[in-house]
């Protein structure tokens, strides 16, 4: 993909600290390990990614700072964040001191230990769905039998009455964005919407990112902590980086120059768009991928 303008140089140092930008919503991501090697994975997930250095209790302080300075919901993603041993313990503690858990999954495995901490009133999951055709699902995530799997899992959280939301995102030509919508309202989901690839990651077939390729809501209420520590405005802008928890406190952070600096390159965007797998429904559930 091409731009016409020149990228902005993006800020890799917080400093000079002023009022800082709270966001409610806080992506962790805590594995790039995952079963699946989908196509366009913006952090080139796979089987052979690892966990990064934040270690259980890192994630629980972080945590701990987020509720304090008034974050509302932290979201587990990955990689796969259902395959992080660690995950029910991560959901627990931020249940605990008063955050909303959301879980990003491909629900391709659901251990009964996690079904009943997808139950929990506090709790919602997201997950990907990419075709109602199983030949195309397994075209953009590289495992013959995930569909049937992920398919089945929908079906078993909407009868337990798990709050549910799907991402749909075009991939591959022939996905039928339209038909893998309605397969899942016959399922019984209602809250999803789609977007195309965007040229990070995998996606970028080794391209440099692009901020243009962002949706423009990066930062702008959320934030996310990748497996290593670094503060971006969200997963999909990885290459934005506004420090480390490992060596600065989160408050700290996001009162800095850098985070600030992060905000102004993220472009404006006229309509509502969505990129990220964090975002919700405050967007058209029923716009189609450009």
């Amino acid at each position: 993909m091409t731009t016409t303008e020149a990228e902005p140089t993006p800020p890799t140092t917080a400093n000079d600290n002023g009022p800082a930008t709270i966001p409610s919503f806080l992506e962790l991501e805590i594995t790039q390990f995952c079963q699946l090697q989908c196509a366009h994975c913006y952090s080139e997930s796979g089987p052979h990614g690892g966990h990064g250095s934040m270690t259980t209790e890192d994630w629980e302080r972080v945590m701990d700072q987020a509720a304090a300075l008034g974050v509302k919901t932290v979201q587990f993603i990955g990689g796969e964040p259902t395959l992080e041993p660690g995950l029910p313990r991560l959901a627990r503690h931020a249940l605990s001191v008063g955050l909303k858990v959301d879980v990003y999954t491909n629900l391709v495995r659901v251990t009964p230990e996690l079904w009943g901490l997808f139950a929990q009133p506090s709790v919602s999951i997201g997950f990907s769905w990419y075709s109602a055709d199983p030949g195309k699902h397994t075209e953009v995530t590289g495992s013959r039998g995930s569909h049937a799997r992920t398919r089945a899992n929908i079906a078993e959280a909407v009868k337990q009455g798990i709050r549910v939301r799907a991402g749909l995102v075009a991939v591959v030509e022939g996905q039928d964005i339209d038909a893998a919508m309605t397969d899942l309202r016959s399922l019984g989901v209602t809250a999803m919407h789609a977007d195309r690839s965007r040229g990070i990651g995998r996606a970028a077939r080794g391209a440099e990112p692009l901020v243009s390729e962002l949706c423009g809501r990066c930062g702008k209420g959320r934030a996310a902590i990748g497996m290593d520590g670094q503060l971006t405005p969200c997963v999909l802008g990885r290459f934005l980086v506004a420090g480390n928890v490992h060596e600065t406190p989160l408050g700290d952070l996001f009162a800095g120059r850098a985070w600030r600096e992060i905000l102004a390159v993220v472009p404006e965007r006229d309509s509502c768009v969505t990129c990220s797998p964090a975002d919700s429904n405050d967007c058209d559930p029923s716009k189609k991928p450009e």
